[in-house]
């Protein structure tokens, strides 16, 4: 299967419809896509990626393997109920924890704000994208994710450590995402991701070109009312080397509640009766007028 790519570059003149089509598809029957030419800094999304790796081998590698996790490994066999990887999460709106980690070097604290404050903003474009496509306000999405202090936004580091047996532990269980939009710099080499499409795993290869994997959560798919699907995924362990995986969550705030969106609901609590009555006077016209009629019909009753 072929993951859509969604050329951002597209977004301008003439294909931009064309573009804006392949995004609704991709968010209607993937849950999941690949950003082209998305404007975050290449050169800070590689810094970021060495920095991380570095961090890893220095403070994090060698507590993994001398962790219970890995001890069961060898003790146990086949482990159902844990996760192969090493792992930390960090905040950064609306308040960041970033300083609670006292041996992230200075270097990797200022290149992550730099890039998250990027990927933030395509975050937030691609909110804009997603509600124009769903005929929403612009700012839909935003305003439905911010609380008094504005949408979260945070970052899950994890590296898949090698794994001498693969076959007998996953390197994180299926599950889909809580939250709203995430956007994902991973591994260019390492593979391991795996999305579950039409009664089947699809293997996402290794990240090439600079491209920004995303996925849409449990959130986008509740306000969408479910035209656009939070998937299933999972991360497999890797005999042949170490996976990194840097996904950015663009997420509600704790306080936001959240519902579908009231313009994507079909009407409802109406009499039949009435909705035959108008159906007698728009039958040859568009369906969608007619169901929001009967949406201010049934509020006036």
């Amino acid at each position: 299967m072929e993951i859509p790519v969604i050329d951002f570059e597209g977004l301008c003149g003439d294909s931009r419809k064309e573009t804006m089509e392949l995004l609704h598809q991709a968010c209607e029957k993937w849950g999941l896509f690949k950003i082209a030419n998305h404007g975050v800094d290449v050169v800070l999304m590689e810094k970021v990626k060495r920095l991380v790796n570095l961090h890893y081998e220095e403070h994090m590698k060698k507590s993994f393997y001398e962790s219970d996790v890995a001890a069961r490994l060898k003790s146990e066999g086949v482990l159902v109920d844990t996760d192969w990887e090493s792992t930390f999460f960090i905040w950064h709106r609306p308040t960041s924890n970033i300083n609670d980690f006292t041996n992230i070097s200075e270097e990797l604290r200022k290149t992550m704000d730099e890039y998250v404050a990027q990927v933030t903003e395509l975050a937030e474009k691609l909110s804009e994208l997603m509600c124009e496509n769903l005929s929403l306000e612009k700012d839909y999405i935003k305003k439905a994710f911010s609380g008094k202090l504005g949408p979260s936004v945070g970052t899950k580091v994890a590296k898949y450590p090698r794994c001498s047996k693969p076959e007998l532990v996953t390197g994180l269980r299926a599950h889909t995402d809580a939250g709203g939009i995430i956007l994902l710099l991973q591994d260019d080499q390492v593979p391991g991701l795996e999305f579950y499409k039409d009664g089947k795993w699809v293997q996402i290869p290794p990240s090439t070109n600079n491209t920004i994997f995303v996925n849409t959560g449990d959130q986008v798919e509740v306000l969408s009312n479910g035209r656009y699907k939070s998937i299933l995924h999972r991360v497999m362990a890797d005999k042949n080397g170490s996976r990194l995986s840097i996904a950015t969550f663009y997420n509600p705030s704790g306080d936001a509640i959240i519902s579908p969106a009231p313009k994507l609901l079909y009407p409802g609590n109406y009499c039949f009766k009435d909705y035959l009555n108008l159906y007698a006077q728009t039958k040859f016209a568009d369906k969608d007028p007619r169901f929001e009629s009967m949406k201010k019909m049934a509020k006036c009753e």
